[in-house]
């Protein structure tokens, strides 16, 4: 059964010391360093995955169909997310970033019906980093599952736009 080693001995059989230690002293995660070292503890926060979404929009695709369909760029995006921070317009690949975001969380949200594509906006942070704000029908599927806050990711290359979203409670 234990491939010829002697039964480990103690009053948790199958656990060793590492084990029985982690156990008395609170939740944490245990995590390695880079390189070599003792592992170290690190604090397990009270918050947690409520869901995760995934996109990804080819850039040409996207770029014609705002070109065929007049409007349909101020049917997904508010103002804000149309202009650079400078005021000049941005560019398809930004857009189609933003576009995936927006079905990211849709899907990080369970995909329910009924969302309205401009009650969720990507903006960016002073330091360039991508957030979400929502308000509406997402904030409203958002609070209904426990969303607290939001992670967003957006990339763009070789003529694909992506984008990943969590929502955590």
């Amino acid at each position: 059964m234990n491939g010829g080693r002697s039964p480990r001995r103690g009053p948790h059989p199958g656990r060793d010391a590492h084990d029985r230690k982690r156990e008395h002293s609170g939740p944490a995660v245990l995590s390695r360093r880079p390189g070599p070292g003792p592992r170290r503890r690190r604090k397990v926060l009270g918050m947690s995955i409520i869901g995760v979404g995934i996109d990804v929009a080819e850039i040409e695709r996207f770029a014609a169909s705002l070109e065929r369909t007049p409007g349909l760029a101020r049917r997904l995006f508010v103002d804000g997310e149309l202009l650079l921070p400078g005021g000049g317009r941005r560019g398809v690949a930004s857009l189609a970033a933003r576009f995936a975001a927006k079905e990211a969380l849709a899907k990080a949200l369970g995909a329910p019906g009924g969302l309205y594509w401009t009650d969720a906006e990507v903006y960016c942070e002073d330091s360039g980093r991508p957030r979400l704000r929502v308000k509406g029908t997402v904030a409203a599927r958002a609070a209904e599952l426990g969303v607290r806050s939001w992670h967003v990711s957006l990339s763009h290359d070789a003529g694909v736009a992506s984008a990943v979203v969590v929502a955590e409670g």
